[in-house]
């Protein structure tokens, strides 16, 4: 083992150290954050991304690149004070389970909008009832599932009544991507609002509000003073979020100190070729990140709605590409050990995380098997070579997903028993499409909303899951639900590793790597280090020069 790969496991493994346990959640009632913009700050940092935003409004988009914009301008119920994970009041002042239940949130009182506007529990219930009624298929509703009603009964008390009782989740998912509060005199009850009409009306509330906004370009984010959230004021002035098509303009430029901070996402070249660079630093934080395939149960080859349909030959397929992914040799060869083999849906370091797919396919021990590809389509009656259009993204998964997806296409390729149709597409195309029925076998990846292994199950596989690839297993609905509600963790454990077992016979989708976090700044920019923590949010409030 390298040093370096000693690194990623340490840092992979830190990503289920924060475990929350479900109490009462109370906290101060602001304050935590990395200074104040006018004692002794005064500049703007520059942050640079290949991520893309898909929409600034919260009920349209479920992904890092928009998510990281939102906690700079948004707040929630419950966030995390930078270096931790665990939910603390931000926009309330206490929460808590008063039933089974039943979880009451108290607000801090006295609270505006950017734009003026009273924030109070009638914005809060309205956000969250949006986010279901418009259930937008790129948005975060499917975390919300657990949500029975929201009363708010006075303008600083909001109360979730919740379908099943004691559930383990419910306070990190007020700290998720479905947890973002909105004005409810600007946003729509009923349909998402423009990126373009949410900046016209300042609505929001949060270290930043945003004071010019080119999308997918360049976004200006002015510091806010009437902010009392947990993070605090922001340690500097303001920060300019840049964005880029090609990572090696954003490694030149934060080589070159014309940006302060490069993140998400730099090739495993580039971050080795910037670790020997006496200019900037290389920070790493807890993983949690995995990449992976999908198979769209309907179009794959022969799936549901195809001319050949067959659920026995769809298996097999699913089967034969498990037996043959070699994910050492892609860990190795293309991402120089900055991503890890993964072997099943929950990631090392989470609980009860286990290798499913080490134990079930290839030769028991990781290596992929020809032999048992070969057997298990000639079982189900397959003779001739399948072939498989198999679609990647090369923005939002950095351009090593190039090199990725050739060397899967290699080894499909190089067993004869199959043909692979290699086809890429940009990021904003390609989220829309490939959740709807547009990519029959294609290419994702996972930043978590919050440390619990969960969070890699009820997202995913629970009333169709996000990736709308269509797939239902009733058992496996049944002990995810079941496991959202055990307080006792370690029988909890057991019904997280039966629900892998599980989704390694059906394989919905195939694990192939998981990797830490990796932000390279400038030699003289501070706070990096302390943003990249367990709650995997990117707090520019943290960052200073």
């Amino acid at each position: 083992m390298t040093k370096n790969t000693k690194a990623l496991r340490s840092a992979i493994a830190l990503a289920g150290i924060s475990a929350f346990a479900l109490t009462a959640c109370t906290g101060p009632s602001g304050g935590g954050g990395g200074g104040t913009a006018s004692g002794g700050a005064s500049s703007v940092i520059t942050y640079g991304t290949t991520d893309k935003v898909t929409a600034l409004d919260p009920a349209g988009s479920y992904d890092n690149g928009s998510f990281m914009l939102m906690n700079q301008v948004f707040s929630f119920l419950l966030n995390s004070k930078p270096g931790g994970a665990d939910p603390v009041p931000d926009l309330a002042e206490s929460s808590s389970f008063t039933k089974p239940t039943e979880f009451t949130v108290k607000l801090k009182s006295g609270l505006k909008w950017a734009n003026g506007h009273v924030l109070d529990s009638k914005d809060v219930k309205f956000s969250f009832d949006r986010q279901l009624k418009i259930n937008d298929p790129n948005g975060p509703a499917s975390l919300l599932a657990n949500i029975e009603s929201i009363a708010a009964p006075d303008a600083t008390t909001v109360v979730f009544t919740l379908k099943q009782a004691n559930d383990q989740t419910f306070a990190q998912i007020l700290q998720s991507p479905a947890g973002p509060i909105v004005d409810d005199e600007v946003f729509p009850a009923d349909k998402l609002l423009s990126d373009e009409d949410i900046v016209k009306a300042n609505a929001f509330y949060g270290p930043y509000t945003i004071d010019s906004y080119n999308k997918n370009t360049l976004v200006s984010l002015k510091a806010w003073p009437d902010y009392k959230g947990v993070l605090g004021a922001p340690a500097n002035d303001g920060a300019t979020v840049k964005y880029y098509t090609d990572q090696t303009n954003m490694k030149l430029e934060v080589k070159g100190g014309q940006i302060d901070v490069a993140n998400r996402s730099l090739s495993a070249t580039d971050i080795d070729d910037l670790k020997k660079d006496s200019n900037v630093k290389v920070n790493v934080g807890p993983g949690g990140e995995m990449r992976y395939i999908v198979f769209n149960f309907d179009i794959m080859p022969f799936g549901a709605k195809t001319p050949e349909a067959d659920p026995k030959k769809a298996l097999a397929v699913r089967q034969a590409v498990a037996n043959l992914v070699d994910r050492q040799a892609i860990s190795d060869q293309v991402y120089k050990g900055t991503y890890l083999p993964m072997w099943s849906n929950v990631p090392s370091g989470f609980l009860g995380a286990n290798e499913s797919f080490k134990q079930a396919y290839g030769d028991g021990s990781g290596k992929p098997s020809p032999d048992k590809a070969k057997q298990v389509m000639t079982d189900a009656g397959i003779t001739s070579p399948v072939t498989i259009k198999l679609q990647y993204n090369p923005d939002h998964y950095g351009k090593s997903s190039g090199d990725e997806y050739a060397a899967i296409k290699d080894q499909l390729e190089k067993s004869g028993l199959f043909k692979v149709d290699l086809q890429s597409t940009e990021w904003v195309t390609y989220n829309k499409t490939s959740k709807a029925d547009g990519y029959p076998v294609f290419q994702l990846g996972w930043f978590p909303d919050f440390s619990d292994p969960d969070n890699y199950l009820t997202p995913f596989f629970v009333g169709g899951g996000f990736m709308k690839n269509h797939y239902s297993n009733p058992e496996v609905e049944a002990l995810i639900a079941q496991q959202l509600v055990n307080g006792d963790k370690a029988a909890r454990e057991k019904q997280v590793q039966d629900i892998q077992n599980l989704l390694a016979k059906d394989i919905s989708t195939l694990p192939l790597l998981q990797g830490a976090q990796v932000a390279v700044s400038g030699k003289d920019v501070k706070g990096v280090d302390s943003t990249l923590d367990a709650s995997f949010k990117f707090r520019l409030g943290q960052v200073s020069k």
